[in-house]
């Protein structure tokens, strides 16, 4: 048997799936790619996460257009995190190329234009559905980590949610928040004190200088109503295709704190929300995490324990979560060791260090008997990649350097009229765009000062006036009791023995 042989084997042996999959590629052996050895993705497995890694250049966002397509055709909701903005393309089909045809002839997989349903989202200024959350649905102790406070400053987040909780006053945006932190260290000090303890008024102003730096990532277009709920993430068309939701997030690479505020508050109310489910046939929702580092980058341990706890427990609500990243040793390592899929573009080495991550990189991936693995780290081709998946059993399938297949959908941005006819069309830009400002905790506590301020001055004005009622009282006490200068010599005891004095000559 010739080696060719030998690898046609071991690739249709290793990729084998009595279930449903999505088709990848072809094995290459060497720089050949070898027809019909199909590098196959089970569905089955696709909650257990993964990872797509290279250099810049190298086809990652590709390889991201290639699997969030053919989940949907698959009937598998996507989320997609649109960081350079190269993915609204999927909602127009390829005009193809005969190199593609030469792509697709070599992997033995015929080629298909298709668009597919996409919904287009912002978080920031850009156009899109609105995606909201509500300060009160983050709770005390995942805001608490997002904005990275000390123990001390956490427990007075904690009290200003009980008190919130206990007197009916909405936390909705920032500014209810904010207004929150102004009342406890001022007009509310009182009776915060007696309830809840003295607040140090150096840890409130702490607080409300992290409020501010998220303000100013823009964070007061994120917190507010009407909140997005995840349940919409997980539509199917009327031909039963997954919905594509394109976050549009070209505007924010400069602004990690909101990003990884956005992914941590969406993960967790996905995890909270979506019903226990196990492993099932397909998964419920895929998440593609583009330009990962910016959600880790920035991250206090706090934070990163929290990701990591989502990480590992969310695959049991059928959500996979993929991360998108230059390499691998941008995502921490406990997190690495939950993604079962890991598709690698080329690496480059040109300095000592990229020469000691090439090698971490590496490690990563199975042995092989027919790769030196760092070796060909550095040769693969735009549009090649090293691949291996979790089987239908849960096991690593062999090492394949992959010909991937081309996207079926258009490799290249949406005009702007395009955007605005796809956001004209969406049933959740009806649902989400109109900004909704209801009574909530800065309307109320404003009223309750000006009540407190109200009945303060009432009782100044009281104190005032009895201050002065006192006054005059006493002064008119005074008055009374003072002795006419006449009458207090005609009743001295010298005037009366005078008197006597006379009387009794006389008699």
């Amino acid at each position: 048997m010739s080696q060719t042989e030998s690898f046609f084997n071991y690739i249709n042996e290793g990729y084998k799936c009595k279930g449903d999959f999505i088709t990848l590629g072809a094995g290459m052996l060497g720089e050949e790619t070898v027809t019909n050895a199909l590098v196959n993705l089970p569905l089955k497995t696709l909650n257990r996460h993964g990872l797509i890694a290279g250099a810049t250049g190298t086809g990652k966002t590709k390889t991201l257009q290639i699997l969030a397509e053919n989940m949907s055709e698959k009937g598998i909701p996507v989320l997609l995190m649109d960081v350079k903005g190269d993915l609204s393309g999927l909602a127009q089909p390829s005009p193809g190329h005969p190199k593609i045809d030469e792509r697709h002839e070599k992997i033995g997989v015929p080629f298909d234009a298709k668009k597919f349903p996409i919904e287009i989202l912002s978080i920031s200024e850009q156009d899109g559905v609105r995606l909201r959350a509500t300060v009160s649905e983050f709770g005390p102790v995942l805001l608490s980590r997002i904005l990275d406070l000390t123990e001390t400053q956490s427990g007075i987040v904690a009290i200003i949610f009980k008190y919130c909780d206990d007197n009916q006053l909405p936390l909705l945006d920032l500014k209810d928040f904010k207004k929150m932190l102004q009342f406890i260290t001022a007009e509310g000090k009182e009776e915060i004190s007696t309830e809840y303890g003295r607040i140090s008024t150096s840890s409130t102003g702490a607080i409300l200088r992290k409020i501010v730096e998220l303000e100013q990532q823009g964070g007061e277009l994120f917190f507010g109503e009407k909140s997005f709920e995840v349940d919409d993430l997980t539509r199917v068309d009327e031909n039963g295709r997954g919905v594509i939701s394109v976050l549009r997030l070209t505007d924010i690479q400069d602004k990690p704190k909101l990003f990884s505020t956005f992914m941590l508050q969406l993960l967790a109310e996905v995890y909270e929300t979506f019903p226990e489910q196990g492993d099932s046939g397909r998964p419920e929702l895929i998440i593609f995490i583009d330009e990962a580092h910016l959600v880790f980058d920035e991250a206090s341990k706090a934070l990163l324990s929290q990701i990591e706890s989502i990480v590992k427990l969310i695959r049991s609500k059928g959500i996979g979560l993929y991360f998108v990243t230059q390499n691998p040793k941008d995502v921490p390592e406990d997190v690495l060791a939950q993604l079962g899929m890991k598709v690698q573009h080329a690496l480059r080495a040109f300095t000592a260090k990229d020469r000691k991550a090439l090698k971490l990189a590496a490690e990563n991936y199975p042995d092989s008997d027919f790769y030196n693995t760092s070796e060909v780290l550095t040769q693969l081709g735009i549009g090649e990649a090293f691949v291996t998946v979790l089987n239908e059993k849960g096991i690593p399938t062999p090492l394949a350097r992959t010909m991937l297949r081309a996207p079926m959908s258009r490799m290249d941005i949406l005009t702007e009229r395009e955007i605005q006819e796809v956001i004209g069309n969406s049933k959740l830009a009806k649902k989400y765009n109109d900004t909704i400002d209801r009574e909530s905790a800065y309307e109320l506590l404003g009223e309750k000062i000006d009540s407190i301020n109200k009945k303060k001055s009432e009782e100044d004005r009281r104190k005032e006036e009895e201050k002065l009622r006192r006054k005059r009282s006493s002064s008119s006490s005074q008055r009374s009791t003072r002795q006419n200068p006449v009458v207090k010599v005609l009743t001295s005891a010298t005037f009366i023995r005078a008197v006597f004095g006379i009387l009794k000559k006389v008699i």
